[in-house]
C-alpha cells in the first residue's frame, strides 16, 4: 500500500482516486493519434505518459474502443521514440555547392 499525498491515508495500488479525499494518485498525460486515413482508417494510437512513475504506454486501439496491443516503454526509450519520429531536417548543401552559390551571388 501506498500513502496518499494529499491526505497521508493508505491508499491500494490499483486505484486512480484516494477513496478518502479525492485526490489523484497518479498524473497520466494521455493523446490520442488517428490512423493513417488511406492505410489504418478507424484505428488509433494512445499514447499516455506516467508522470510520476516514468514510464510511457502505447496501445493500438479499433473503431470498436478496443485496445489490440500495447507496451510500455522507459523514459530512456521513449525519448529514443521522441528522437525517431522528430522531422528529419533537409540536407544542407555540401561546402562546394555553397562556394558555387556564393560566387554566383
Amino acid at each position: 500500500m501506498d500513502a496518499c499525498s494529499q491526505c497521508g491515508e493508505s491508499v491500494d495500488r490499483r486505484y486512480r482516486f484516494c477513496p478518502w479525499c479525492a485526490a489523484p494518485l497518479r498524473r497520466k498525460l494521455v493523446e490520442f493519434f488517428r490512423g493513417h486515413a488511406a492505410i489504418d482508417s478507424g484505428r488509433a494510437v494512445r499514447v499516455s505518459r506516467y508522470v510520476d512513475e516514468g514510464h510511457v504506454r502505447v496501445s493500438v486501439w479499433d473503431e470498436t474502443g478496443e485496445a489490440l496491443a500495447a507496451v510500455s516503454l522507459d523514459e530512456l526509450e521513449a525519448a529514443r521514440l521522441g528522437r525517431f519520429l522528430a522531422p528529419v531536417p533537409p540536407p544542407r548543401a555540401s561546402l562546394l555547392e555553397q562556394l558555387r552559390e556564393a560566387a554566383r551571388r
